[in-house]
Parts: structure tokens; C-alpha cells; sequence
């Protein structure tokens, strides 16, 4: 009987890539996508530069894919923080109150590397993603107002489309006066208020009433 004595190709990882991949997150969020190097990424990794080389690519190629896993993550956390809630009131303060809570979580910089790293980098493939992003975010916003519509919640004539994108913006502004230092508290009490102001009646100084927030059983 011939036993396969071939050795196998290469040294084995000594690194969980998911976990490498997360510090690179941090990497890229504290110090900007310019202002990183290589030795930067070699240390916060905890990989060696050729194990870098050979699993994530150079720079940008490793970038490009942290900023798609990170966007992966947030957006299943905003769609949970979104979908969850029954009341349509309580879904958009929700998804408010995630990117907040995101922007200022203990333990990681301020911030959100969507928001204010990524838009600095001058590469139309990360140009192009974030666009992308930007647009699933606010279809993903529009589908709940759209359902909160048909289940009674909102008025036939509500605005969907534009107020989903005003969702987005707000969700942005939170998360740029995160990183410029304004408080959790106030960040989230502003938050709530955004809600409100978002599901003002189309035409009207009034928010819908607590009655019309409740979903029709």
C-alpha cells in the first residue's frame, strides 16, 4: 500500500482572517485611508507583511474589501433596528438611534468609516460603492414607509421616496456630529426628534398623532 507522504504547500495561517480583517477596520477608521501604511496595517492586524500580501492584497485591494464587510454588518444591524419594531414611529427612531449608538460604541473611534473615511478616498471603485450603499439605504427606508402606508400607519399621499432619503441624510448628519464630539445624549435625543419631524403629514405642521403610529390589527 503507497501512503501519500506529499507535504502540504505553504506554512499554515497563524491568524483567524475574519478577526485581521476587523482590526484593519480599526486601522483604516482611527488614522484615514491616506494616512495608513503598511507597517500600520502589519501591526494593528497582528499579520506579517508577505501573510498581508498574500491574503488581503496591497493597500487598496484590502481597503475595498474592509469597507464591504463593514458595510455588510451595519447595514444587517440598521435593516434589524429598521424592521423590528412594529410601529412605524418607533422603526425610524430606531434606525436613528443605531447609527448613533454605532457612531459612539466605547472601544472603536468615532464615527463611521461609510461616512467619514470612505468619502475622502479619491478611487472611483470606492466612489461607485458608496453610491451603491447610499441607494440601498434609502430603498431599504422607503419599503418601510411603504408598508407603514398600505397597513394604515401613514397617509396614502405620504412621501416615501423623498423622506426615506431624508432618513439617510439625518442618519449621516448624527454620525458626522459624532465624530466632531457632540454627545451620545444629545445625539440620541436629537435622533428621537428626527423621527418625528420625518413623519410629519405631507403639508402640515402636525405629527401624526400616537393613535395613527399604532398598526391597525
Amino acid at each position: 500500500m503507497i501512503k501519500n507522504t506529499a507535504k502540504p504547500r505553504g506554512r499554515p495561517r497563524t491568524f483567524d482572517e475574519l478577526e485581521a480583517l476587523e482590526r484593519a477596520t480599526q486601522v483604516f477608521w482611527s488614522k484615514g485611508y491616506d494616512g495608513v501604511t503598511i507597517d500600520d496595517l502589519v501591526a494593528g492586524m497582528g499579520v506579517a507583511r508577505p501573510s498581508l500580501y498574500a491574503v488581503f492584497g496591497d493597500k487598496r485591494t484590502l481597503f475595498l474589501r474592509t469597507l464591504k464587510a463593514y458595510a455588510e454588518k451595519k447595514g444587517a444591524r440598521a435593516m434589524k433596528a429598521l424592521l423590528s419594531p412594529k410601529s412605524i414611529r418607533d422603526s425610524v427612531a430606531g434606525f436613528l438611534r443605531h447609527d448613533v449608538e454605532s457612531a459612539t460604541e466605547e472601544g472603536s473611534a468615532v464615527g463611521c468609516l461609510l461616512v467619514c473615511v470612505a468619502p475622502l478616498v479619491d478611487d472611483p471603485e470606492v466612489r461607485q460603492f458608496l453610491q451603491s450603499a447610499a441607494a440601498g439605504g434609502v430603498a431599504m427606508v422607503e419599503r418601510r414607509f411603504r408598508d407603514a402606508i398600505s397597513a394604515g400607519e401613514l397617509p396614502s399621499d405620504f412621501p416615501a421616496g423623498a423622506r426615506a432619503s431624508q432618513v439617510v441624510d439625518l442618519s449621516r448628519g448624527l454620525t458626522m456630529r459624532a465624530q466632531l464630539g457632540t454627545p451620545r445624549k444629545t445625539l440620541l435625543k436629537d435622533a428621537e426628534e428626527a423621527a418625528d419631524l420625518v413623519l410629519l403629514p405631507r403639508g402640515t405642521g402636525r405629527a401624526p398623532s400616537r393613535k395613527a403610529r399604532t398598526v391597525r390589527g
